[in-house]
């Protein structure tokens, strides 16, 4: 890597504490101080956010290092130990999401929480939490796609910090890593503009619009990205399973809206009382 923006951002007793830390720690708490103002706002309880993500958070960073370490698992076969050594990077978001996803059933139908309408209340949330967890990657020098130029950056009216960190080993390269943070970000304003019109949309259709539009961006930045989880026959794990969750989202979205008559409007106020979807 070329010396850039140092990844250190302040050391304890000898130990680095890296910016990439600081930063998903700092989208997680946003996340769950958003998720919990529009829990109470729809009838549940603060509490039921911060229960969730006790558990949930250590099985949202299991999953997403199993994740990486089972698409990229060469390089563990020799020294198995450094599977538990996070600080050398190797964390993926769809592992993450799919973990935290499960528990988040089990959480649900435990507490007797909907289970959509817990989703929609998380997506918005987890969306803006990976718009921020992105500039880890940055800081890392990491999640970056093919060599370019410096006119083609500068042409992108970026600030020159990212211009100039995104020159790796000699060469600039595509800052995929912004790429997603901004389509994340995008989608987070869409969904929350979306979310507070009244009878727009039904309960659980703010998740799925999160599994479409993310799905759909990462598509695309998959196919840039040159630190790809590979399947057999040079297929990218990520762009797979993008393409798979776009396609599954429309059509649970439309199945839902043509073959369910129970379907509530997502702003109506609801408790835990209500039915467990």
């Amino acid at each position: 890597m070329t010396e850039g923006i140092s990844r250190t951002a302040f050391e304890i007793f000898g130990i680095d504490i890296y910016w990439y830390a600081i930063i998903i720690i700092s989208g997680v708490v946003i996340a769950m101080w958003l998720s919990s103002r529009e829990a109470v706002r729809v009838g549940l309880k603060e509490d039921d956010v911060t229960d969730f993500m006790l558990a949930g958070l250590p099985i949202a960073f299991i999953g997403a290092r199993l994740y990486y370490v089972l698409f990229n698992i060469q390089p563990y076969l020799s020294d198995p130990i450094q599977i538990f050594n996070l600080r050398s990077g190797g964390l993926a978001i769809y592992g993450g999401l799919i973990a935290g996803g499960l528990w988040l059933l089990f959480f649900c139908q435990r507490n007797f929480i909907p289970t959509w309408l817990f989703l929609d209340i998380a997506a918005p949330s987890v969306l803006i939490a990976q718009a921020i967890g992105r500039w880890g990657n940055f800081m890392n020098q990491e999640a970056y796609g093919p060599v370019t130029t410096k006119n083609f950056l500068e042409n992108l009216h970026i600030p020159d910090f990212i211009v100039e960190n995104v020159y790796i080993d000699g060469v600039y390269r595509q800052p995929t890593f912004l790429y997603e943070s901004v389509w994340s970000a995008l989608g987070f304003i869409l969904l929350i503009f979306l979310r507070r019109k009244k009878g727009l949309l039904k309960e659980g259709e703010v998740a799925l619009g999160y599994v479409i539009w993310y799905s759909f961006g990462r598509f695309f930045v998959e196919g840039l990205r040159t630190d790809s989880l590979y399947l057999f026959g040079g297929i990218r794990v990520s762009q797979l399973l993008s393409l798979v969750l776009f396609l599954g989202g429309w059509f649970i979205l439309i199945w839902r809206r043509k073959k369910t008559d129970r379907l509530r409007d997502y702003d109506r106020t609801q408790g835990k009382d209500q039915y467990v979807i």
